[in-house]
């Protein structure tokens, strides 16, 4: 089997939780989606959530954010009860952010317009703001892109470009929204490297969500399995893909990492 990822976090020294769902429940109409789901973020962790189509992993993304109430249940970001709090207290006061799959940009800007527009919200000193524009074009290699608008670039640069607008504002905590989909091989490893990147230059906690299983499990340290409103799965990359639960509900028996 391939290496699934050169560094990997196995423990955590401090053991400080970012994040946590505690037993959080979601109904649609009167249909279940989520029953009393809980786990925790740590600092500097990359967690997978894998399942299903309609197994609740975009669901959580939007309680954490706050987009979606849930029915019952707390989350808790930096140990503080943050349930009834609305997304800008929670992107502003506990650093949280967001990439969604589709979007992110605006089309008629140019990549540096659009670094600049999201720069001009968080940053309020002019040379800090340059600094930092300049520091997330020369690590996402978007110089020679500047001055195109974003809806000419390809599908890559674009997501490079919307993950380089969601931590601006240097969040401790990053939702990745399918970061890999409809990506090419080699700008899949690209997109892979900003990740880890993040979580050892910058101590970033990233959660990611993606209907590719082998890229994501070659990025994270550990990840979830949800199927039937529930995680029937957690742990490392190599336990998930050995788990029954997970092969029965999500893997099959014949899936391996690339």
């Amino acid at each position: 089997m391939a290496l699934i990822k050169r560094f990997r976090i196995k423990s955590f020294k401090e053991q400080q939780t970012l994040l946590q769902l505690d037993r959080v429940s979601m109904f649609y109409d009167k249909r279940r989606i989520l029953n009393d789901i809980s786990f925790k973020v740590n600092q500097s962790e990359i967690l997978g959530l894998l399942g299903p189509n309609g197994a609740g992993k975009s669901t959580i993304f939007k309680i954490i954010l706050g987009i979606e109430e849930q029915k019952s249940g707390k989350i808790f970001l930096h140990g503080n009860d943050c349930t009834n709090l609305p997304i800008y207290e929670r992107c502003l006061r506990h650093a949280l952010s967001y990439c969604p799959q589709h979007g992110g940009t605006f089309g008629d800007l140019t990549v540096l317009e659009n670094l600049t527009a999201v720069a001009e919200i968080h940053i309020k000193e002019k040379n800090l703001r340059i600094s930092k524009i300049d520091k997330i074009v020369a690590q996402f290699g978007l110089d020679s892109i500047l001055n195109t608008k974003t809806r000419n670039v390809s599908g890559g640069e674009r997501r490079k470009i919307s993950i380089g607008m969601a931590i601006i504002n240097d969040p401790k905590i990053l939702l990745l929204d399918e970061p890999f989909a409809a990506l090419d091989i080699l700008t899949v490893k690209v997109i892979q490297e900003i990740i880890i990147n993040l979580q050892s230059m910058e101590n970033m906690s990233v959660i990611i969500t993606d209907h590719n299983a082998s890229d994501l499990l070659k990025t994270v340290d550990r990840c979830l399995v949800l199927a039937n409103t529930k995680i029937i799965a957690s742990g490392s990359p190599n336990e998930i893909i050995r788990d029954t639960n997970a092969k029965t509900a999500y893997f099959g028996d014949e899936f391996k990492i690339n």
